[in-house]
């Protein structure tokens, strides 16, 4: 769906999620409270893919409520190149054997494991561009928001 709709953001948005293997996962306990855990996260297929351990509590946590977010690993450094990226939405849970069978057949994940595909909600990226921090947001059916701002800024300036 971003690809469809901004495909030069979605391909940015991939690109920082490949840069690192292993990511950041938000999900939502039962009492409300978020539970941060670390998560390979696979574009494969045009689709985010997110596979789990059986028997993980971030898998308990999306069957009881489906959204998450999901931050890409900032890797070494405070450089950030390619930016801060982050995207939301909600994990559907696959069950199809046929699907699941075909993405064990190429990722090879350890087996027995969960498949979720995630249905983006949010994307945004964030970059040092000159002076400016620069804030691109894609949310579906909106256009690519872009916001840049400097520390000196009483407003923000929205393209």
């Amino acid at each position: 769906m971003v690809r469809a709709a901004v495909p030069e953001f979605a391909g940015r948005v991939q690109e920082r999620f490949g840069a690192y293997r292993h990511h950041v996962l938000a999900t939502l306990r039962k009492d409300g409270a978020p539970r941060l855990t670390g998560l390979e996260a696979d574009f494969r297929y045009g689709e985010l893919w997110l596979g789990m351990m059986v028997g993980s509590r971030k898998v308990l946590d999306l069957r009881r409520d489906p959204r998450f977010s999901l931050h890409a690993n900032p890797g070494p450094g405070t450089g950030l190149s390619g930016g801060d990226v982050r995207v939301s939405g909600r994990a559907l849970e696959v069950t199809g054997p046929e699907v699941v069978a075909r993405y064990a057949a190429v990722v090879k994940p350890p087996e027995p494991f969960h498949l979720f595909r995630a249905e983006l909600t949010e994307a945004v990226r964030t970059y040092i561009q000159d002076s400016c921090v620069v804030l691109e947001s894609w949310v579906p059916g909106r256009p690519l928001r872009t916001i840049r701002r400097t520390s000196d800024d009483a407003a923000l300036q929205v393209e």
